[in-house]
This record gives C-alpha cells, sequence and structure tokens, in this order.
C-alpha cells in the first residue's frame, strides 16, 4: 500500500452502506512496516478483514481512502498502471493493491440470480417430476455447450452424472451441479475441433455441415458458442441457404457479442494490446500518462466499431474525417471545445490527423520509449496494411550513428541515412524508412510538432514504387489510391482470424475473389464479412 507515510481512513463498502472504517499510516504503521513487512502485511490484512452474512446475487464492493482534501496533488492528476509503479515506493498518493473476497461460509440456501434461472429453466414440483426436469436442463445445456443437440450416449452419460450427484448429496440442485461439472471439465466444451465425417477419404476436400458452420460463424463474430437461434437452424440445416446465411451474419453483426470483433481481431491486427506495455520516457514526455493511454486505446476502438457498426467502407479505417475523443485526449490533438471524460464524436480539423495513422494508440506503439523511429512505423504499415513485411534484420547490426566527424549531432534523418549507406541494411531501409518519415510530425506519444530540436521536419519521400509523398496526408493519399491493396491485406487478416490458422497459397484465389465482390459494395465491411463466410476456406475443410 502507497502512502503509508501519513495516516488514511480506508473505507470497506457495499452496495453504498459502509462495513468498516480503518486507519491505516502514520507514524507507526510506517515504522513497523520497515521494520517487518512481513508481519505488519498480516496485522494490516486482519484490520481490514469483514466478514458478513450476504444475500446472494449480484452486489457493489469497493474499498477506498476517504478524501482528505480537495487540493489535488499531481499523482492524482496524472495517474499511472500499477506495472509502472516502484513496488518500494510507500510514499505518495495512498491507494489499495487489491481486494480479496472469500467464501460462502456456512452457507444457508441458495437465492434466486440471473444465472441461476439460466441454468433451472424448469422446477420439479415433486420428486416424481426430478428426472425429467434434470432431463431438460441437461439436454438444453448440453446442446449449448457441446455446440450440437446430444446424441442417446452423450445425454445417458450427462443423466448418470446427475443420477450420481443427486444420490450422493440427496439433492436435486447437487445432481444438476454434478452434471454441470462433466459438462465444463469435457473435451468437447473446452477444445473446439472439427471431426472429419466417417467415409470421406484422407487429403481430400469436403464442405462442413451446418453445426460446424455455426460454430465457426460464432467464435469468428462473438468469440463465444452459438446461442439458440443459430443452433435451430444448424440443426434443421438452413444454414446451406445463402440468404438465410446472410441474414444471420447480419443480425450477429449488430448483436452487441459482435464487439469482441473488436476486441480481439482489431486489437490483434492493429498491435493495441502493446499499448498497455508501451512506456514513454517521462522525462521526454512528461505528459503522457494512464489517462492519456486509456484515451488512446479507447479512441481506436469507438472508431473501428463505428466503421463495424455503420457498415461504412473498410477504406475508411484510413481516411475518415472523424475520430472519437475525450477530453484528454482533445487537449492532445489540439482539438478545442471538448470537455468532460465522456467520448464524442468530432470532425478532424486537418487532413494529417485522419485515419489510423492519426491515432495515438497506433503512433505510440511504433515508437521508442524516447522518440520516434520511422522505422518501426514503416515496418508497422509495411505488415499491417500493405502485406509486405519487410526481411528481418541481419545479425549484429551496429547502431546508430549519433554525431558526424566533425562532431556536430546528427539529425534522425541524417543517422538513417548512413545507416542505409549499409549494402546489407539498404534494400529493406528504402522500403520502411521514407513510410515512417511521412509520419514524423508526430512525436513519439503521437502530438504534432513542426520542429525536432529547433530543426524543421522533413517529412517527403520516395516509396518504393516510385510516388512522391510529404507528411501523412501525402502517405494517406498514396494508400487510398490503391484501395484494393488495403482491403486485401485487412481480407487476410481477418480470414486468418475466422479460421484460426495461417493464410496459405492456395487460399488467396478466395482473398481476391472477397476484395473483388466487396468492391462492387464500396468495400463495405459486411461485404467483406459475407465474402470471408461465404468462401471456400472458411465453408470447406481438407481431411487428415
Amino acid at each position: 500500500m502507497r502512502g503509508m507515510e501519513d495516516p488514511h481512513d480506508i473505507e470497506i463498502a457495499m452496495d453504498g452502506v459502509r462495513l468498516k472504517l480503518v486507519t491505516a499510516g502514520g507514524r507507526e504503521d510506517f515504522l513497523k512496516m520497515a521494520e517487518n513487512p512481513g508481519t505488519f502485511g498480516a496485522d494490516l490484512d486482519q484490520r481490514l478483514t469483514v466478514r458478513l452474512p450476504v444475500k446472494a446475487g449480484t452486489h457493489t464492493i469497493w474499498a477506498t481512502t476517504v478524501l482528505k482534501s480537495h487540493a489535488v496533488r499531481d499523482d492524482m492528476i496524472k495517474p499511472f498502471i500499477r506495472t509502472t509503479i516502484d513496488g518500494l515506493d510507500i510514499m505518495g498518493d495512498p491507494s489499495v493493491d487489491r481486494v480479496t473476497i472469500e467464501g460462502p461460509f456456512n452457507a444457508t440456501g441458495v437465492d434466486d440470480t440471473a444465472s441461476r434461472r439460466k441454468i433451472f429453466i424448469c422446477k420439479p414440483a415433486a420428486p416424481a417430476d426430478e428426472t425429467a426436469c434434470a432431463n431438460r436442463i441437461v439436454s438444453t445445456l448440453g446442446r449449448l455447450a457441446y455446440r450440437r443437440p446430444l446424441d442417446k450416449t452423450t445425454l445417458g452419460t450427462l443423466m448418470d452424472f446427475y443420477a450420481r450427484g443427486r444420490e450422493h448429496n440427496g439433492s436435486f440442485e447437487r445432481g444438476i451441479e454434478s452434471a454441470l461439472q462433466f459438462v465444463l471439465a469435457s473435451p468437447e466444451f473446452l477444445i473446439r475441433f472439427e471431426a472429419d465425417p466417417a467415409g470421406v477419404a484422407s487429403n481430400s476436400v469436403y464442405r462442413l455441415d451446418d453445426l460446424a458452420i455455426a460454430s465457426r460463424l460464432s467464435f469468428f463474430l462473438w468469440s463465444s458458442i452459438p446461442d439458440d437461434q443459430l443452433l435451430t437452424l444448424a440443426t434443421q440445416g438452413k444454414l446451406k441457404d445463402p440468404v438465410v446465411l446472410e441474414q444471420k451474419v447480419k443480425r450477429m453483426l449488430a448483436d452487441p457479442g459482435s464487439r469482441s470483433l473488436i476486441s480481439n481481431f482489431a486489437e490483434q491486427w492493429l498491435h493495441l494490446r502493446n499499448l498497455k506495455n508501451s512506456g514513454p520516457d517521462l522525462q521526454v514526455f512528461p505528459d503522457f500518462d494512464d489517462n492519456l493511454r486509456q484515451a488512446m486505446k479507447e479512441e481506436t476502438t469507438l472508431f473501428f466499431e463505428s466503421i463495424m457498426r455503420e457498415d461504412r467502407s473498410v477504406v475508411d479505417l484510413l481516411n475518415a474525417d472523424y475520430t472519437f475523443v475525450n477530453e484528454r485526449l482533445a487537449r492532445h490533438y489540439g482539438i478545442p471545445n471538448v470537455y468532460g471524460s465522456q467520448f464524442r464524436r468530432v470532425k478532424v480539423p486537418n487532413g494529417e490527423r485522419r485515419g489510423l495513422l492519426g491515432q495515438g494508440s497506433i503512433l505510440t506503439v511504433t515508437s521508442y520509449p524516447n522518440r520516434t523511429s520511422p522505422v518501426e512505423r514503416g515496418k508497422w504499415i509495411l505488415t499491417n496494411l500493405l502485406g509486405v513485411p519487410p526481411q528481418p534484420p541481419p545479425p549484429n547490426v551496429p547502431p546508430l550513428q549519433e554525431t558526424s566527424s566533425d562532431g556536430r549531432v546528427l539529425s534522425l534523418r541524417e543517422r538513417m541515412e548512413k545507416h542505409r549507406a549499409n549494402p546489407v541494411c539498404a534494400g529493406c531501409h528504402r522500403q520502411m524508412d521514407p513510410i515512417g518519415f511521412a509520419l514524423e510530425n508526430f512525436d513519439g506519444v503521437g502530438h504534432w510538432r513542426n520542429n525536432e530540436d529547433g530543426a524543421k521536419i522533413d517529412a517527403s519521400g520516395t516509396l518504393f514504387n516510385g510516388a512522391s509523398i510529404d507528411g501523412p496526408l501525402g502517405l494517406r493519399q498514396a494508400l487510398v489510391r490503391q484501395p484494393e491493396i488495403f482491403v486485401g491485406v485487412m481480407t487476410e487478416k481477418m480470414l486468418t482470424y475466422a479460421l484460426g490458422r495461417g493464410i496459405e497459397y492456395y487460399d488467396m484465389p478466395a482473398v481476391r475473389k472477397i476484395v473483388r465482390d466487396a468492391r462492387k459494395m464500396d468495400y463495405r465491411f459486411s461485404s467483406i464479412v459475407l465474402g470471408i463466410v461465404r468462401s471456400a476456406p472458411f465453408q470447406m475443410k481438407e481431411a487428415k
């Protein structure tokens, strides 16, 4: 716990009602902690422990320090994520590291909760009704968990576990619990696998049945199991109908569950998950904090979601004239008249900030802690937007030369030019560097600048196809001039995600067809998804 140099009141509460108020910190506690941290920690945990009867259901529990002054300290204005705080730093503003909840102890019964209502879809009125009700519950749970109707053997196994639990514990609910434990521990629930049908020759290609297609669809768009509606259609064999399939895909995209396509696919593709571990040097970027980090990620998340929800052209990921900001991020970007922590949609005031390449999340994850990296930014664009990843660097690459022969400090562009003089490095850097330097007006945390160390930034360059660019606006225009390249790469990335495997050479005709068909629909988001779902790699499988 931080802030131990001064006494602080810690309030433990549930559902808005205070349960306990404990004073921790101050001279006596500070000395005890310094002398014997282990003993002091156990003692403090005991002082902060609360034991009480709680009704089953959803509750809000918190532990927080009571505000002592309305004067806001600097480390409250600029919070940092826990991993960036020195574990030995016990000074500063107080903070609670974690809250542990244990129990139940001596439970006196069960209560009606949302999760129980989903499981216990029937309740036996008499002992004679228990088996029929258990059969209904177990078959429903098993159907969802195994993503298929249960055959007699599987249902019989689950009912055997129900009967054992019922007999051993003397309770209908314990019997259901026993069957549910078996389901949750079953490999068929834990592992997705598509067994080849009997009689299919090895290495032959066959169409997946509707149940397998339903599973692929749900894990692709929802990162979860098929719902009852999708399973019912699959059981009836209706997913073979292209009209029905299109209707279900659009329904699933409109469902809140499709947000997992952002949190999983988009975050992997765009490397947003790396933002959590980005650590800009605070001596170079003193205004960077965790509020800004979180705002950057939320901007890109909301931006990608708007493309999906509004079924816009995926090319707008590069070229949209709007974004999402709160006050913290708007101030970072220089966008006026935005106040409060709530995110809102705003017009981008200039062309340089349009699309993903003007967003702080992308610009930060492609920078070094203390400076920008034209190489990393160029590599990121080549790999994730253009589909031509550069070769790995050769071993023992020397560091960049910092000064000239006369002792003058070289600019980053001059250092990279000397680096490219090495023939071993020149090939890849001729591709990466002009792209990366086009974004050099954005510093290591995405803040716009015109000069670096007193010198005007040169963001001009020539791409590997001979096109001349100058700055982020010129780079973006070059990228959208041939939209089929970006759309093709995005399709490859999304197909990889949908299949759970890498794309092979024999998949590329399907990728090109998806892009051609999507062009007729202005590359709308749904046209890419529908193209993937209709494609041979998604619908077909090679027998082992």
